[in-house]
């Protein structure tokens, strides 16, 4: 496929007649990690959500465009294949199902002219463990069942590596991890965006963003992008907090 932006235009979404978000615009450009920061119930695992489909939120207004086609008017299972990918906050568990049969499943669902044998996804699934430093027993546990925060997270990543999709949906998949995990996570991401993805990674710490060192970072208050720049608009935000964006955000 050709390397393309994915463009949010204008983007309002509701949640039970609730307006959630107003009207934000981003471009994610395969290659570069951009950053949303903000504080808790500003609306980015909103958007994050919204992007991959959840029935939960409704879309009153905008668009989430790959070249021509509307993500937005697809379901969920269409913007898989067509690239996108959500590592979610708060990743389900699903018992007897085992992690490596979850992921083989998902890849030849999300790529149809290039399904696997069984012996070709396993050297792709032992690369990518190999590779994230983790244990090859890991694949063989039920997915997500009884896992810690931080396995939770690799779990995650894993599939972002497998899956190698065209554009990444991080969402706060920093949260909870300690620095060994932190660090497992943000290889993950920076090597899927090495070899040509884009990164949409929510966050409201800035610790991560140490490791990834984003090309873009917005700032989202109150369902708004109130300000944008580079890495270090990160630093003026520890300096002064997300307080000195609530009066920009209600102007």
């Amino acid at each position: 496929m050709a390397r393309t932006d994915l463009v949010i235009q204008n983007i309002k979404i509701a949640v039970e007649n609730k307006p959630i978000v107003h009207g934000v615009s981003l471009r994610i450009s395969p290659g570069k990690i951009h950053v949303i920061m903000g504080p808790n119930g500003s609306g980015k695992s909103t958007l994050a959500s919204t992007l991959m489909g959840h029935p939960s939120y409704t879309v009153t207004g905008g668009s989430a465009k790959i070249g021509r086609t509307n993500l937005l008017d697809l379901p969920p299972e269409e913007r898989a294949k067509r690239g996108l990918f959500l590592a979610f906050q708060y990743p389900l568990e699903i018992a007897g199902v085992s992690l490596s049969h979850f992921l083989r499943t998902a890849y030849n669902a999300s790529h149809t002219q290039a399904s696997l044998s069984m012996l070709e996804f396993r050297r792709i699934l032992d690369m990518a463990m190999k590779e994230l430093k983790m244990d090859a027993t890991f694949a063989s546990r039920d997915l997500n069942a009884g896992f810690s925060g931080g396995e939770k997270k690799k779990a995650e990543v894993l599939q972002m590596r497998v899956l190698k999709p065209r554009f990444v949906l991080c969402d706060e998949t920093d949260s909870g991890l300690d620095i060994d995990a932190l660090k497992i996570v943000a290889r993950g991401i920076k090597k899927t965006v090495e070899e040509g993805a884009g990164a949409l990674v929510i966050t409201h710490y800035p610790r991560l963003l140490d490791y990834l060192q984003p090309d873009v970072v917005s700032v989202m208050v109150d369902g708004r992008i109130v300000d944008a720049g580079e890495s270090d608009l990160v630093k003026a935000i520890e300096r002064g907090g997300y307080e000195q964006y609530r009066k920009v955000a209600h102007a």
